[in-house]
């Protein structure tokens, strides 16, 4: 478990993390989002003790993490790809890392199952390309076999079959009962990875809340109807929908009229039903609306001469 309260960092007079609190439960895949410049490496840091909170504290398992006679074994970390010595092979990373907590050769050898890189396990890990040395970095983190485990960014440089190899491996240990927590900008991803979010802007807690209440948070933006009855359920409609919009001979989405109105409507009429299906925010739209006040850069965009500029704001 994590435990985040009243954190707060300062570097100068900007404000990194603003006296926030939070809680990462074990069991559950916990995604960590916000804009750039939000907090969220900050914190992780300072979950790390890399960096000493100005105000508040982060627990690890209910200690600091300094605390801990045997961190590896406690929470695996993933704060940047390319934090390894690129001359070093991954097998000799990974030892040397297993040799300051007496942890196995033996472990060493599964973790590179585990991520993949047992046949490139010899290489230098300064050739590797971005996606084999986030692999690395994982094999890193899962090394002391941790309770909590910790990750920025992990997809990054990933492929198809990668990302779909860390969104199942982030899950199975879930569900082994650690603590996950995983910070990503790709929207998408966090959607089918993590049942649980923080969000954070300007250091700020922002939301923290299940998918399903997240996706609460917001009305369905439209219903999508497939029958093979559609011009009558469209001539039925027309008169309390704000818009209409055919998809094709018998498929339409309807703005302003519930699931379950039309549901009624076409029962009263004895038209048939085939597909009725609200269509809700995605996550990243969710996430968009949550954070629109809280982004500290804007890219502009001049339609006129398709030129970029970047807005700092502060």
């Amino acid at each position: 478990m994590i435990q985040v309260t009243n954190l707060t960092k300062h570097y100068g007079r900007h404000v990194a993390v603003d006296d926030l609190s939070f809680t990462v439960e074990p069991g559950v895949v916990t995604g960590f989002l916000g804009p750039n410049g939000a907090g969220k490496s900050t914190t992780m840091r300072m979950i790390l003790g890399l960096d000493k909170p100005t105000e508040g504290q982060a627990l690890l398992n209910g200690k600091p993490f300094a605390e801990h006679r045997a961190p590896l074994r406690e929470i695996g970390a993933l704060l940047d790809a390319k934090g390894n010595h690129p001359g070093r092979p991954a097998r000799e990373h990974l030892s040397a890392l297993a040799a300051t907590t007496g942890i196995s050769k033996r472990r060493v050898a599964e973790v590179l199952d585990i991520v993949g890189l047992s046949e490139v396990a010899d290489r230098r890990s300064g050739g590797f390309s971005l996606g084999m040395a986030q692999r690395l970095g994982i094999a890193s983190a899962l090394l002391g076999d941790p309770h909590t485990v910790m990750l920025d960014e992990p997809v990054n440089g990933l492929d198809p079959e990668g990302i779909l190899w860390i969104r199942n491996l982030l899950k199975s240990l879930a569900a082994e009962g650690r603590t996950v927590l995983v910070s990503s900008h790709l929207m998408s991803e966090m959607a089918l990875t993590a049942e649980h979010f923080i969000i954070v802007g300007r250091g700020r807690l922002i939301a923290d809340m299940s998918g399903a209440e997240l996706t609460a948070l917001t009305q369905p933006t439209s219903v999508r109807v497939r029958s093979p009855h559609a011009g009558q359920l469209r001539d039925l409609l027309a008169g309390d929908a704000t818009d209409i919009v055919i998809r094709d001979h018998d498929l339409f989405d309807v703005v302003g009229v519930d699931a379950d109105d039309i549901g009624a409507r076409a029962w009263s009429a004895n038209l048939q039903l085939q597909e009725l299906t609200p269509a809700r925010a995605s996550l990243e739209d969710i996430f968009m609306d949550l954070t629109k006040d809280a982004v500290e850069y804007h890219g502009v965009t001049d339609s006129t001469n398709n030129t970029h500029e970047t807005e700092y704001a502060r």
